[in-house]
């Protein structure tokens, strides 16, 4: 759908963005993140045809961005941070020239307003003075607006920014349900809206690109917790000299339970790993209460990726 190839922008000496590339396939829910000054804005600007890149290349389809600057708003829905609305208007009234200002033709326009007002479910409020909004409905309207036209990707910058928990909850909802029909990126600073909707992260610091990775591959380790009693003490052992396990760890000893902390080597299959530990601790007489992977933390994990490109380790 989308891909960036060495992408770099300077504003005077100053670099916001580092030869960044990567690739974002259809209907992928994609999130950018990065401290702020990370490059973040400028990449998505970029993205969405506002900002020339200094050097490199965006292809949509397979084709150049800069070749096809006519064609892009059909493929491209943008929801800035700050959407420039008029508050003055109806919301009907401003999708209608929101759409007008995207080349929809008018025979087509009333239909168009109509599918983006029962997307984002603003039926009730398609007659009402902009002013009148909630935050939260002000969001869906942005995001009604980049709807028009129905384009294949979505970039959106922080779109649940300000909003209360329901509103935030009926954010999610409709992002996923857009991801039916686009390809969606969108920049955030909250860990619980990525681990929430995204399917992948692309971390930023600096302007270079330091971690692109599955969401459910990141939060994987090659470590174990395992629950058990404390029929034999030679437990530890035992499972120390299975091929899979580099070391074993007892963290915790009470009321005839153990807890051990199994770490595999790199290279080792966890599905082999559990079925060969699963059977050492059963054959040694004790009794499995519980055996599962050790699971990242998603915050832990950013600032371990941010620390790791400052050096600050």
């Amino acid at each position: 759908m989308i891909e960036a190839k060495l992408l770099t922008r300077h504003y005077g000496r100053q670099v916001a963005v580092d030869q960044v590339s990567f690739s974002i396939s259809d209907h992928e829910i994609v999130g950018l993140l990065g401290p702020n000054g990370a490059g973040k804005s400028t990449i998505m600007k970029m993205l969405s045809g506002y900002l020339e890149p200094s050097s490199g290349t965006i292809f949509v389809d397979g084709q150049a961005l800069e070749e096809q600057p006519h064609t892009l708003p059909d493929k491209l829905g943008y929801l800035p941070e700050s959407l420039p609305i008029y508050r003055e208007m109806m919301v009907a009234d401003y999708l209608d020239y929101a759409a007008t200002l995207r080349g929809i033709v008018a025979k087509e326009r009333m239909r168009s307003v109509r599918e983006v007002v029962a997307a984002t479910q603003l039926g009730d409020k398609a007659l009402a003075s902009i002013s009148t909004l909630s935050r939260g409905q002000k969001q869906r309207l942005g995001i009604a607006q980049a709807l028009l036209g129905r384009p294949r990707l979505l970039i959106m910058d922080e779109p649940t920014n300000g909003l209360d928990p329901e509103q935030t909850e009926q954010m999610r909802s409709l992002i996923k349900q857009l991801a039916r029909r686009a390809t969606i990126i969108m920049s955030t600073h909250i860990m619980q809206e990525v681990e929430a909707v995204c399917d992948r992260v692309l971390v930023l610091s600096k302007g270079k690109l330091v971690l692109d990775e599955k969401l459910a591959l990141l939060r994987q380790t090659q470590s174990l917790l395992l629950y058990t009693n404390s029929y034999s003490r030679d437990l530890g052992k035992l499972l120390q000299s299975l091929p899979q396990v580099r070391t074993v760890t007892l963290s915790f000893e009470e009321d005839a339970q153990q807890r051990y902390e199994l770490d595999l080597h790199e290279t080792a299959d966890i599905n082999t790993a559990t079925g060969n530990i699963s059977q050492c601790v059963v054959q040694s007489g004790n009794k499995l209460y519980q055996l599962q992977p050790i699971v990242r933390d998603l915050e832990g994990v950013f600032h371990d990726a941010i620390a790791k490109s400052t050096g600050d380790t």
